[in-house]
């Protein structure tokens, strides 16, 4: 017994490696290639948007490459809409899957942000909720900050003492909101992010659990601010991961399949509308106090003027394997892992403390108006 929790320990804590190369790469004019785009109506959260098929979308400038070669995703803010109407928007999946043994990084200059607005890059099997979600980016109205969050059938769990910088809430995967873990690092997200350029996202999917890291522009690593659409990519530079979550808590290869990338941006809906999220920070927002009504309806400028994404790139990296297979129609042909496992170990730390989080949050309403946790239900597909 004795030798198999030392076998453990080891498997935990020694560097079996740390380079990734990389297999895709969206970016520039290609960036759309490689993505299905929604063609309807928010049935999954219940936001106040249509999400356009691709042609509809390009038309109507929703989606489009800037001058500066980056990939803009917006939610119109030219149409005055009639009450009982939608708002147009924008929601893309990737037809990749990337297996165990991943890494995806997400350069971005700008993050859609306002009241009413919840934007999200998220990651998700094809069905859910028995394949997994990972949210990477994902807040609403104008919080403060970024929150992640993964969404499982029971089992899955963060464990107390994960090596991390952000705050953890819930720990149970299962429930609606997901082990939610919120960033505590200044500028990932509303009007800061982008003042302070932007900011860069990695997520770590892995047998030995599921990390992300988060950098605004003045602190990105060396590694990736060097790295190329072609070289391979270094994490023993990254230092403390904002979220963490174990395979000591979430067996990964049980409870997520190979994962397809989403970016989308919804309005109002089962969290950015839900009055107590939505009124401590929006409800002067319009005459009436309420999401759709003082948002959605009417002119989209200025409401709408801060609500898109503008992304550098976004890079996916494996540790070997066969590069990812497209799919039709967003459904997984054959099942294939489009990655490798691999045994790179979670980040370890000499002395963890817990969290104060319990401690302080709003234990009624599971809100906390400091910027640590909100309610945030899983974007499950129906």
């Amino acid at each position: 017994m004795y030798r198999c929790y030392l076998l453990v320990y080891l498997v935990t804590v020694l560097p079996f490696g740390t380079s990734y190369d990389v297999i895709r790469e969206y970016y520039g004019s290609t960036f759309f290639d490689r993505w299905e785009f929604y063609g309807s109506w928010d049935n999954l959260t219940l936001g106040d948007v249509w999400w356009l098929d691709r042609d509809s979308a390009v038309q109507q400038g929703l989606a489009y490459v800037n001058n500066r070669g980056q990939a803009v995703m917006k939610v119109d803010n030219a149409v005055n809409v009639p009450f009982n109407d939608k708002r147009n928007s924008v929601r893309i999946t990737s037809q990749d899957f990337y297996g165990v043994g991943s890494v995806w990084i997400i350069d971005v200059s700008h993050l859609p942000y306002g009241c009413s607005v919840w934007p999200a890059f998220w990651t998700k099997g094809p069905t859910w909720p028995n394949n997994g979600e990972i949210d990477i980016i994902e807040a609403v109205n104008i919080m403060g900050n970024n929150q992640y969050a993964l969404h499982t059938t029971p089992g899955c769990f963060q464990p107390e003492g994960a090596w991390q910088t952000g705050a953890s809430g819930p720990r149970d995967c299962s429930k609606p909101t997901g082990c939610v873990v919120s960033e505590t690092k200044p500028n990932s997200f509303n009007a800061g992010f982008a003042q302070a350029g932007g900011g860069v996202w990695a997520t770590q999917f892995d047998v030995a659990g599921i990390f992300i890291w988060y950098w605004s522009r003045p602190d990105i690593p060396q590694s990736i601010l060097t790295a190329t659409s072609t070289s391979p990519i270094d994490l023993s530079d990254w230092g403390q991961p904002s979220a963490s979550y174990p395979a000591s808590g979430c067996n990964i290869p049980e409870f997520f399949s190979a994962q397809q990338l989403v970016f989308d941006i919804t309005l109002c809906g089962v969290w950015a509308g839900q009055p107590a999220v939505y009124n401590p920070s929006c409800t002067n927002a319009g005459p009436t106090g309420l999401c759709y009504n003082d948002n959605v309806v009417g002119p989209g400028s200025p409401k709408y003027d801060n609500a898109y994404f503008e992304v550098n790139y976004v890079r996916a990296y494996t540790t070997g394997g066969p590069a990812p297979t497209a799919t039709s129609a967003g459904v997984a042909a054959t099942g294939q892992v489009v990655a490798e496992a691999a045994a790179i170990p979670m980040p370890t730390a000499p002395e963890v403390l817990e969290s104060s989080w319990y401690s302080t949050r709003n234990r009624t309403t599971g809100v906390d108006w400091g910027g640590v946790w909100v309610y945030a239900p899983s974007k499950k597909e129906l």
